[in-house]
């Protein structure tokens, strides 16, 4: 759980001032949903990022369409 708000702090709160606590909110919430969820790696899908799941999925799909 620390790393995860030492990435967020690194990557989102110290980038910039931020003048209102929206501003910061949407860009933490942005930065979750693209960024860290994306890469993060998932023990439900064999331990890969969710975006490499997706990809092998999509290309073992591909062929039987």
């Amino acid at each position: 759980m620390e790393s995860s708000f030492a990435l967020l702090q690194k990557n989102v709160l110290n980038r910039r001032a931020w003048t209102t606590r929206e501003q910061l909110r949407v860009a933490m919430v942005t930065w979750i949903a693209r960024t860290y969820h994306r890469r993060r790696r998932q023990a439900r899908l064999g331990r890969l990022a969710p975006i490499e799941f997706e990809t092998i999925m999509n290309t073992a799909v591909a062929p039987a369409a």
